[in-house]
């Protein structure tokens, strides 16, 4: 079963890389009493991810927090470190990085893809949404390309 508008997202745990390594980060505290626009992506360091994905967020990050967001969050199929060096990288300190390392959060929401053909493994669909208080308000789904889950597309539904 897929996510849809009005679902509450469940309680899991991903990975952001801290100070000493890979720490815990519980879904149920990130989302609780809080705006929060998740985007993800099926690979960080991926050509249309790098080039045109999380560049879209990073350069309108403030106008998005600017509309009451609390925090803007990518996720990915990638593993802690991976994603620390995609955040350095894409210059995106304004962006929460948590990785999904074995595809759980993807899984557990409907919007994982299996990859495995490509020789990626599972890995999560395309999509951002806008969640408050873990209810979400807007998902949109990205079969290719990068349009219901863009960074203009969130402004408008803001």
């Amino acid at each position: 079963m897929s996510l849809a508008i009005g679902d509450t997202l469940p309680n899991l745990t991903l990975k952001t890389n801290g100070a000493q390594g890979p720490e815990d980060i519980d879904t149920d505290a990130l989302f609780a009493g809080k705006k929060v626009v998740l985007f993800a992506v099926p690979g960080a360091f991926t050509p249309g991810c790098s080039n045109t994905h999380m560049p879209g967020f990073v350069i309108k990050a403030d106008e998005i927090l600017a509309k009451g967001v609390d925090t803007i969050v990518c996720t990915s199929v990638n593993d802690a470190f991976v994603m620390d060096a995609w955040q350095k990288d894409q210059n995106a300190q304004a962006i929460t990085m948590l990785a999904d390392g074995s595809a759980d959060f993807a899984e557990a929401i409907g919007l994982s893809k299996d990859l495995t053909a490509a020789g990626l493994g599972v890995r999560s669909q395309r999509y951002a949404l806008i969640a408050n208080d873990g209810v979400v308000e807007y998902l949109g789904v990205d079969e290719k390309g990068v349009d219901k889950s863009s960074a203009e597309t969130i402004l408008a539904q803001l």
